[in-house]
C-alpha cells in the first residue's frame, strides 16, 4: 500500500513540474534578467507614433500624434547629460506612422500620414543635418520610390536606407533602397511571406529582422532577415515557436545592441503589451526579459546611444505618454532605481 501511495506521489510531483516547464517555458520568473531606469521626461507633447534616429552621441525624436494632431516638433537627447532641448522643427507636412533612420552623419524621415490632407498618405523624404552651414538643416530629398504610405519600416544598411510593408489602402510588402550619394530609390526584393503594416526591425551585422505586424486584421508571426548583398530573405525562428507565442504584435518597437535583438511593446488583439523579448540571430532563439516598468504601450519610439538602451513616448490605452526609461537586459530588476 505505501509502495502505490509512494507511486501516485511519484507521478503527481512528475506531472507538477511537467506543467511547470510548459507554462514557464523551463524558465523560472526568478531568472529573467532587464532593468528599466527611468530618465528624463520626454520635454514635448506627450505623443505616440513619433519617430527617431541617432547621430554620434544624439538621438533626435519628433513627429507623431498626440489624440488631436499630427505633430511636427523636433528635440534632441543627450544621453550623457540626461538632457532634452528642442531643434527645429521638421518643414513638411505633421504626421504620424513614418518611419526614419540614420546614414552618417545625416537623419532621414519619409511616409507617414495626416488626417487633416487630403491625400492622407505620404510619400515625401527628408534630410536632417545637425551641423548645416547655418545650423540644423532640413532638406527636401527625392520622394521615395513607392506608393505614399504609413505604418512602413524603415533601417539602414551600409549607407544605404531602405523602407518597405506598411499600408496605402493596401497592406504592402514591397521594399525600395535609398542611395544617399545619388537621391535615388531603388526597388529590391520583397519581403517574403504575408503583407503586413505596423512590423517591428531591427539590425544586426549587416542584416534586417522584419517581424510581427498584422495583415488585414491578422496578426502575422512570420519572422525573416534580409541580407541587402544578396537580396535574400531568410526566414527565421516564428514567433509562435514553443512559448513565444506572446512575441506576436503590431505597433511595437523594434531596436539591437550588443548582436541581439529586442521587441518591445505594442498590442496583441486588444491587449495593451508591455512585454521585451531577446533575439539572438547565432542561435535563433527567442528569450523573455522584464516586461517595461513603466506602462504598458504602443506605437512607442525608442533609440540606442553608445550602445544603451532606450525608449520613449507611446500610447497607453488611449493616453499618450512622455516618460523616457533605459533597458539594461542583462541586469537583474531593481525596482528601487
Amino acid at each position: 500500500m505505501k509502495r502505490s501511495l509512494f507511486f501516485l506521489f511519484f507521478i503527481a510531483l512528475g506531472m507538477t513540474t511537467l506543467q511547470s516547464c510548459l507554462f514557464n517555458g523551463d524558465e523560472d520568473d526568478e531568472d529573467i534578467l532587464g532593468n528599466w531606469i527611468r530618465r528624463s521626461d520626454f520635454e514635448g507633447i506627450p505623443r505616440s507614433n513619433a519617430v527617431s534616429f541617432t547621430i554620434g552621441n544624439i538621438a533626435y525624436v519628433g513627429l507623431g500624434y498626440d489624440g488631436e494632431d499630427d505633430l511636427r516638433d523636433f528635440w534632441r537627447y543627450d544621453a550623457a547629460l540626461d538632457f532634452w532641448q528642442r531643434v527645429d522643427s521638421f518643414p513638411g507636412e505633421g504626421r504620424r506612422g513614418a518611419v526614419a533612420f540614420a546614414i552618417g552623419n545625416r537623419g532621414y524621415i519619409g511616409t507617414g500620414y495626416n488626417a487633416d490632407l487630403q491625400n492622407e498618405e505620404l510619400g515625401d523624404f527628408w534630410e536632417f543635418n545637425p551641423d548645416g552651414p547655418s545650423g540644423q538643416q532640413w532638406t527636401r530629398k527625392a520622394d521615395f520610390g513607392g506608393t505614399p504610405r504609413y505604418n512602413s519600416v524603415g533601417f539602414s544598411i551600409n549607407g544605404k536606407g531602405y523602407i518597405g510593408t506598411g499600408y496605402d489602402g493596401n497592406w504592402l510588402k514591397d521594399f525600395y533602397e535609398y542611395d544617399p550619394d545619388t537621391d535615388t530609390w531603388t526597388q529590391v526584393v520583397s519581403l517574403k511571406g504575408a503583407k503586413r503594416e505596423e512590423a517591428f526591425v531591427f539590425v544586426i551585422d549587416g542584416k534586417a529582422y522584419v517581424g510581427g505586424g498584422r495583415n488585414n486584421g491578422i496578426y502575422e508571426y512570420d519572422f525573416w532577415a534580409f541580407d541587402p548583398a544578396s537580396q535574400e530573405w531568410t526566414q527565421k525562428n516564428d514567433l509562435n515557436e514553443d512559448d513565444n507565442y506572446a512575441v506576436i504584435r503590431h505597433a511595437g518597437l523594434g531596436l539591437s545592441v550588443g548582436g541581439l535583438g529586442y521587441t518591445i511593446g505594442g498590442m496583441s488583439s486588444s491587449t495593451v503589451l508591455g512585454t521585451v523579448w531577446e533575439y539572438d540571430p547565432n542561435a535563433d532563439i527567442w528569450e523573455k526579459k522584464n516586461n517595461i516598468e513603466g506602462s504598458a504601450r504602443t506605437h512607442l519610439t525608442g533609440f540606442v546611444i553608445n550602445n544603451r538602451l532606450f525608449i520613449t513616448t507611446g500610447n497607453a490605452s488611449g493616453t499618450r505618454l512622455d516618460d523616457t526609461w533605459e533597458f539594461k537586459p542583462f541586469d537583474e530588476l531593481d525596482d528601487e532605481d
